[in-house]
């Protein structure tokens, strides 16, 4: 089975999204999301101090776990390249992806690890911290990375963030992603979404995340870390910035005034106004959406700023429960 990349779907004649044998289109391309899946426990209210909490709730998460689910909100193919524990919570999390069409076909189940686990508080102004259990997150993403070839066959663009360039091996296994469909002419799409607490200094952090942005179609980024990548404050002149360390196109996002996209494309968006519960997930919810909507688009970075909408309401409606989605 031969997979059309995204750079010759026009000579093809085929709509992307198409994986074509022969004659017969035979099955969907996915917008492959790689990253990490976790169990976010919430506590499901405001504190003054974490010891305060007394219940917390499960929830699925995971950056670009929460990213693929949000592709497939917005009417677009979405797998997911990651892995699970072998125990009840990794079965949990499948089926969860399964409920939200969300493909797990290279979503590994990792013998003798338990499924990562993330507490996670709300202060009083509702932002979050997270406190993450379980060391499988770099074991499960190697483990899934042994098919990576044959996943970026079945797909029409591929989606990462920061949280597999923290250990080197699996920083190594993602960039060799990343460069292996460019090779193919699909388009890459970076989604920092940094937890410094996992890093060993935010200067390390931002120094990979730079890197990272080489050759990729966008780049997204919430107002601190286009500011912690540029030095730029302004979102307009951060989004540019990005485009200097080689995307084609970089999106800033402003949390309720919206957000800029520049580059090969240029716009501007706002955000509805909504009643916020909680910010959880609302940069991977447009992340997710904007992907989509680009695939709707054909990947034309001239049509590109036609996904800014969509996305906008997106991470707005996810703002309006606990969970990175409900």
């Amino acid at each position: 089975m031969e997979a059309i990349g995204a750079s010759l779907w026009g000579e093809a004649g085929f709509a992307p999204g198409a994986q074509v044998a022969g004659d017969c289109r035979v099955a969907p391309l996915t917008i492959l999301c790689m990253g990490e899946a976790i169990v976010d426990l919430i506590c499901e209210r405001r504190l003054e101090d974490p010891v305060e909490a007394d219940e917390f709730r499960p929830h699925p998460g995971g950056a670009v776990a929460n990213v693929a689910v949000a592709v497939a909100r917005a009417g677009g193919d979405a797998a997911l390249l990651g892995g699970v524990g072998d125990d009840a919570w990794g079965r949990w999390m499948r089926a969860r992806f399964e409920e939200e069409s969300v493909s797990t076909r290279w979503l590994e189940t990792v013998p003798g690890r338990p499924t990562p686990l993330a507490i996670v508080t709300f202060d009083r102004d509702g932002e979050p911290a997270f406190q993450v259990y379980g060391e499988g997150i770099e074991e499960t993403m190697l483990l899934a990375g042994e098919r990576l070839e044959e996943a970026l066959a079945t797909s029409e663009a591929l989606v990462f963030g920061s949280n597999t360039l923290v250990g080197p091996d699996e920083r190594e296994l993602t960039l060799r992603a990343r460069d292996a469909a460019a090779a193919q002419g699909l388009p890459v799409l970076f989604d920092p979404n940094l937890r410094p607490t996992r890093w060993a200094s935010v200067e390390d952090a931002a120094a990979h995340c730079r890197e990272a942005c080489e050759g990729v179609f966008c780049v997204k980024a919430a107002h601190d870390e286009g500011e912690l990548l540029t030095g730029c404050a302004d979102p307009a002149a951060a989004s540019e910035k990005l485009c200097d360390f080689g995307a084609r196109i970089a999106v800033v996002t402003r949390g309720a005034q919206g957000a800029v996209m520049r580059g090969e494309a240029s716009g501007e968006v706002g955000a509805p106004e909504v009643e916020v519960v909680a910010p959880l997930g609302a940069g991977d919810a447009f992340m997710g959406a904007l992907a989509a909507g680009f695939s709707a688009a054909g990947w034309d970075p001239k049509r590109a700023a036609e996904a800014l909408p969509g996305a906008s309401a997106a991470g707005a409606a996810a703002c309006t429960g606990w969970g990175a989605y409900t």
